[in-house]
């Protein structure tokens, strides 16, 4: 009988990341891209949303705290991704890490998993991209009908007439257009979310600069939320109350920390993108490492000047908080400056497009490296003669996501998203561990610290907190994950394990030079 554990060679996968010509990937891209591309997937809506809903649920002010808190517990992880991705610069990130420590079954589960993280989380973002593009277009007195913008499912009161939706153009052009922006190469892909990248940068820079100037300091003042602190709206009536232990005083900065957590979200995309980095072995840590401290960074003066201009219980108000919080500080409280509110929505639209590209990135390099172990159709790791992608995995996803996008509401997904992520962090976390035990000797070019086989604290942190989390989701989205990966299950036993190349003893050995060429003895453990 086949063993579904059975480990991809070391050997093979270093041997594959030497590999050049036809088949192969290009490495087009540099340590300034890579920290780009993770700017790109961290930098959303997460920071416009987040941050307010935080501050008025759990932290207050000391939302910033809860930043430091939420990087701190994404610093064990984006490590040990690192590690490997330095290590193992091969597509597929978490994939194939855990191909080759813990065995083909696992891969197999966090590859599925991975879907909900890149294409069910980029079919979900393109459709807040059209609500959002519809925001925009409201400022120039026009907007796009109800029925092109929501799905079949979904229907409201339009100028007192109930209308249902008919399809989401705005959502399906986007995953349309990037798609084949994805197919024409991955150096204009990463040209073109460097762009974007520095404009939605530049949007959170301006409103930290101007909006300092209109930090009033009473605001912060406690800095954390009082165990008695009641909201009250308008009418007097208490709209929030803060009794539990996690939604006041320091228990509110944890709470708020599992709230901003999904905001630091996408570093690890950067992985994904390893087998086309030019020095993958000094440009990957610098890629992941550096795009998670510059959104920290960004994070906490964002929510430090936020919570400035507007008291915390502003936001605890339904009528003022959600979505249009960081447009209602700019209005109510800042006077001269009503168009840094537009500015603020076309930060959205564009982190949304970033997003978008880099999960559709994502899951086409997931699904190249499974099709190439043979447990996906071989289609998917076929490349285009022209521009070395893999374009059929692009235009399959964009068929399937666009469909998603057009024809299925944005609440179906839920936190599916966040489930798929964590689980892949709970995994490479566990895998550094296991492969400093198994492979002690083998050169790596990034080292976690602290990450010994007798001491092993950061891949542990990395897993424990992110297990942690998982734990916190609502039981819906658990239940629906859990169905979810059944069916991933159920496809491995019918497709990928019949498939599979190891299974079948297609293993190709990369030659004694190659070996050499890659597989050098760790000064430290020589």
């Amino acid at each position: 009988m086949a063993n579904i554990f059975a480990k991809k060679p070391l050997a093979q996968l270093l041997g594959e990341a030497n590999s050049s010509g036809h088949g192969a990937l290009k490495r087009t891209l540099g340590a300034g891209n890579l920290v780009a591309l993770g700017v790109g997937a961290i930098i959303g809506a997460g920071l416009f949303v987040r941050t307010a809903n935080a501050a008025a649920q759990a932290s207050g002010p000391g939302v910033t705290l809860a930043f430091i808190l939420a990087a701190f517990g994404c610093v064990f992880a984006g490590l040990c991704y690192a590690e490997f991705a330095a290590m193992i610069p091969i597509a597929g990130s978490a994939y194939t890490y855990a191909y080759t420590t813990m065995g083909e079954f696992v891969a197999w589960t966090i590859g599925w998993a991975l879907i909900m993280e890149y294409a069910l989380g980029a079919a979900t973002v393109s459709i807040a991209w059209s609500e959002y593009l519809n925001k925009l277009l409201e400022v120039f007195h026009t907007s796009i009908p109800y029925h092109l913008t929501h799905s079949p499912f979904e229907h409201a009161l339009v100028n007192g007439v109930d209308t249902r939706g008919l399809i989401n153009l705005p959502a399906l052009f986007i995953i349309v257009m990037l798609s084949l922006l994805l197919v024409k190469g991955t150096q204009e892909s990463a040209m073109f979310n460097a762009v974007i990248v520095v404009l939605k940068t530049a949007i959170v820079v301006i409103f930290i600069a101007v909006g300092w100037q209109f930090i009033n300091p009473e605001n912060h003042t406690p800095y954390l939320i009082p165990a008695d602190a009641v909201v009250k709206n308008a009418a007097g009536e208490v709209v929030r109350t803060y009794e539990g232990w996690n939604k006041h005083g320091w228990g509110g900065i944890l709470g708020g920390a599992g709230i901003v957590f999904f905001a630091f979200i996408g570093f690890d995309a950067v992985s994904t993108a390893a087998q086309e980095a030019k020095n993958p072995k000094r440009d990957m840590p610098i890629g992941i490492l550096g795009s998670l401290a510059l959104c920290t960074v960004l994070y906490i003066l964002f929510g430090h000047v936020l919570t400035g201009v507007a008291n915390w219980r502003e936001f605890a108000d339904p009528a003022i908080g959600g979505e249009a919080s960081v447009a209602y500080a700019i209005k109510a409280h800042m006077t001269g400056y009503g168009w840094l509110a537009t500015a603020v929505t076309v930060g959205i639209l564009l982190g949304f497009t970033s997003v978008i590209l880099v999960m559709l990135m994502g899951q086409s390099r997931v699904f190249f490296s499974m099709a190439k172990d043979g447990l996906m159709p071989r289609a998917f790791s076929e490349l285009h003669p022209k521009f070395n992608t893999p374009y059929k995995s692009n235009l399959m996803l964009m068929v399937f996501v666009g469909l998603f996008a057009a024809f299925v509401p944005g609440s179906v997904a839920g936190d599916l998203t966040s489930f798929g992520t964590l689980l892949a962090f709970v995994l490479v976390s566990i895998g550094v561990w296991v492969m400093r035990k198994s492979d002690p000797a083998q050169h790596r070019p990034f080292r976690s610290p602290l990450s010994s086989p007798s001491f092993p604290l950061v891949p542990f942190m990395g897993a424990g907190v992110c297990l942690a989390l998982i734990v916190g989701l609502d039981i819906k989205t658990l239940v629906l994950a859990i169905g979810w990966m059944l069916l991933g299950f159920i496809v491995y036993f019918i497709y990928g394990k019949r498939n599979s190349k190891l299974q079948q003893g297609i293993v190709v050995v990369p030659t004694e030079m190659e070996e050499q060429a890659f597989i050098e003895p760790d000064p430290k453990n020589a």
